[in-house]
């Protein structure tokens, strides 16, 4: 019996693998994946159709060009892989304990790229006779590998055998400190051109752009699948003030390399919305306040710039400050109204807080509406709104005139996009100044526990209110700039819901999308919630039910969003366990990531 038992662990200790969901022999199942990826990326030289009335023009030979590009992409990422179950030296980092699983999500965007751009030529041009042999190589090609990915044994090692078993473990080279920051370079980089490429993406391509979210989901899962998004965060927390900083000079490169008007006019409003999910993010992400009205916080901060930004429209034309001291008095009206509001409201809690901060959201959008000189006191014109807002000039830098820079040109809304950028930076320092310091963690305590907290000795009125105000007046902040920018602002915008953002339903998902209570999660929702709709035009009225039905699949594998908070994964993956890594074997940046994680 002992004998028998034995013959089921490998020399080395290991339960032996388990067989692939389809029988083949594992030397044939690596010999599938490598031709179907290298016939994959073959194909994208090919014509994959006759005319170039399909998005992208796809009738050259040796030219890769629209889905083709997303291809070839996908099937070098399959094929590097595959080659890191031969174990070729150099390529052990992308793939250290040879899971199956990355290979088969590489395989599966490669397939399902192929598959979906043959099926929509084929739709578009009304028949197969559409397409060109490129295509049926890439669709055949994608399949082989995907079968050969499908019969790869899945490791009878468990995550936890490579823990307790130290001699199972892949030997890792350390990387000396400039070369970790080399890594953190190449990384950023790399996510600077995906960016770039997506907002570049032609609003009339949808089936381009379908394609890129395809590579972005499967490439993106097969990357954490393998580990590396771990490991790229340790990177990032041994060197936090580098990798900030890459990232923000990568936005910052962002105008340049993406120059066109309107893709500079998305990235400004990105960076508006994102600062606002942010300051939103305080009130729900760190205090746990449910705010159901916050973009009335927005149009405060835009409403009082816009009346003393010298607009004629303006109830005091003759006023015009300077930028600093309207940036001042949208952030103080706003902070005011968000100590009015929170004062009499914030001893309520759960859902009778979020009825009332709904109910205020909507009474600011009314009375803006009706402060126009006949249903009220001629204050916001209402619904026209306050139109004609000047550009900004600060220190002669005028925003609403194009800027030579060497061989590039600077238009209006790359200029307010790095002024926006600033913003963000300040308000990204803020916050994470405010959730490492005192009043931070007592925001943390009274999300976790208020009765609890309150019995510990903190002041949870006072804390919450602070808050409040801090995340109303960021709000008002971002407001200053969302007026200049538009020319103009008005009430309509300013409600719970709607098909155009801001507003507070679409800010709130893009806190919950993003993770709650971390800095890069709000920007990444208010990023996905902003350049969705934009590319995905076909989708018209059916795009609020696309947006839920994407919540729902998000709030069912993933609830604690995009970009996990630790504290909030283990309170949504209480089953799990976490492993302790010891020093040897797997690289340090694995260590605190969770079984299911593995």
């Amino acid at each position: 019996m002992a004998t028998t038992e034995n013959t089921a662990e490998n020399t080395t200790g290991a339960t032996a693998p388990t067989a692939g969901l389809i029988a083949l022999p594992q030397t044939a199942a690596r010999v599938l994946i490598a031709v179907g990826a290298i016939g994959t990326i073959a194909s994208t030289f090919m014509s994959w159709t006759y005319t170039a009335d399909f998005p992208g023009d796809l009738t050259y030979y040796g030219s890769p060009a629209g889905l083709q590009v997303l291809d070839l992409v996908a099937g070098a990422l399959a094929l590097l892989f595959a080659l890191t179950h031969y174990g070729i030296r150099g390529l052990r980092w992308l793939n250290p304990t040879a899971a199956t699983a990355p290979v088969v999500l590489a395989t599966a965007s490669a397939f399902a790229i192929s598959w979906f751009s043959a099926i929509a030529i084929a739709v578009d041009l009304k028949g197969l006779v559409a397409l060109d042999p490129g295509a049926y190589v890439a669709a055949v090609a994608s399949l082989i590998a995907l079968l050969g990915a499908l019969a790869l044994p899945k490791p009878g090692d468990t995550f936890k055998d490579y823990v307790t078993k130290p001699e199972h473990l892949p030997t890792a080279t350390a990387l000396p400190a400039w070369g970790e920051r080399l890594v953190i370079t190449g990384a950023t980089a790399v996510a600077l051109i995906v960016f770039t490429y997506g907002i570049g993406v032609d609003p009339d391509a949808s089936e381009t752009f379908i394609g890129y979210l395809l590579l972005v989901v499967l490439g993106v899962w097969a990357l954490q699948a393998a580990g590396l998004f771990d490991r790229f965060a340790q990177l990032n927390a041994q060197h936090k003030g580098f990798a900030t900083s890459m990232a923000f000079l990568a936005a910052a490169i962002f105008p340049f390399v993406e120059n066109d008007e309107h893709n500079a006019n998305l990235g400004v409003n990105i960076l508006v919305v994102a600062t606002v999910a942010l300051g939103l993010n305080i009130v729900v992400g760190l205090t746990g306040l449910l705010d159901l009205g916050y973009v009335a916080f927005l149009g405060v901060g835009a409403y009082a710039a816009a009346l003393v930004s010298g607009s004629e429209f303006s109830r005091f034309s003759g006023v015009q400050f300077p930028f600093w001291a309207a940036m001042l008095t949208g952030m103080a009206a706003s902070l005011v109204f968000g100590v009015l509001i929170g004062a009499p409201t914030l001893r309520l809690r759960g859902d009778y807080l979020a009825i009332v901060t709904l109910g205020f959201g909507e009474i600011f959008r009314i009375t803006v509406n009706n402060l126009d000189g006949s249903s009220g006191p001629n204050l916001t014109n209402g619904p026209n709104g306050i139109s004609m807002i000047p550009d900004l000039n600060i220190f002669g830098f005028n925003f609403g005139n194009a800027h030579e820079i060497g061989s590039l040109t600077l238009g209006r809304f790359a200029n307010y996009f790095l002024l926006m950028l600033i913003i963000t930076g300040i308000v990204v320092i803020v916050f994470n100044r405010a959730a490492d310091s005192r009043i931070g963690r007592s925001w943390i305590a009274i999300r976790e526990d208020e009765t609890a907290a309150t019995a510990m000795g903190i002041n949870g009125f006072r804390v919450k209110l602070i808050a409040f105000a801090l995340g109303a007046s960021l709000a008002g902040l971002a407001g200053t700039v969302s007026a200049h920018v538009g020319y103009s602002v008005n009430p309509a915008p300013y409600q719970f819901a709607g098909s155009v953002p801001p507003n507070s339903a679409f800010l709130l998902a893009a806190v919950v999308l993003g993770g709650m209570g971390t800095v890069n999660g709000p920007i990444l929702g208010a990023t996905l919630l902003y350049l969705l709709p934009e590319k995905l035009g076909f989708l018209k009225e059916y795009q609020l039910f696309a947006f839920g039905l994407a919540l729902v699949i998000l709030m069912r594998f993933r609830p604690e969003g995009i970009i996990a908070n630790r504290r909030r994964q283990l309170e949504f993956h209480e089953t799990d366990e976490t492993i302790d890594i010891p020093e040897q074997g797997l690289p340090d940046s694995t260590v605190g990531v969770t079984k299911a994680g593995a």
